[in-house]
């Protein structure tokens, strides 16, 4: 059963750190916030990973590798999901269902795997319902 978890994309976290679309930055605080206070917060292996390169390569500021390493240390702490062989065919077969993108099947195949039943990103089809995910840009 599935306990109210919510999945938090790549871009959510990045917008937290990254200061240059302050409208975003304040509403993605908000959020990773809430997730903290409630426990319910769910990332994967792929959400840090690609965090750590945009933040420190992509953004208009990067960020420090030392203060990310921290920052990615805190999100261990949260329902931390590591992709495996079975998360790579599940994700083809989203892929081939649902018509994402591969990587983008793979963060949807992450929250079902962490027992989330909402996905947080601005990067699918907002309102929709995937395998008992739902998904919301909460940048809407």
């Amino acid at each position: 059963m599935k306990d109210d978890k919510v999945f938090i994309d790549t871009n959510i976290i990045v917008y937290a750190y990254d200061i240059s679309d302050k409208e975003k930055h304040y509403k993605a605080v908000e959020i990773i916030e809430g997730l903290w206070k409630s426990g319910l917060g769910v990332v994967s292996t792929q959400v840090l990973q690609e965090f750590f390169f945009n933040v420190t390569k992509k953004i208009p500021n990067p960020l420090d590798v030392i203060a990310t390493r921290e920052i990615i240390k805190d999100f261990l702490k949260w329902d931390v999901v590591v992709n495996n062989g079975d998360s790579v065919i599940e994700a083809i077969e989203i892929h081939q269902k649902y018509k994402y993108s591969f990587w983008d099947s793979l963060i949807i195949t992450s929250a079902m795997r962490g027992r989330a039943n909402l996905l947080l990103s601005e990067d699918f089809s907002d309102g929709q319902i995937i395998e008992g995910v739902a998904i919301r840009n909460p940048f809407k």
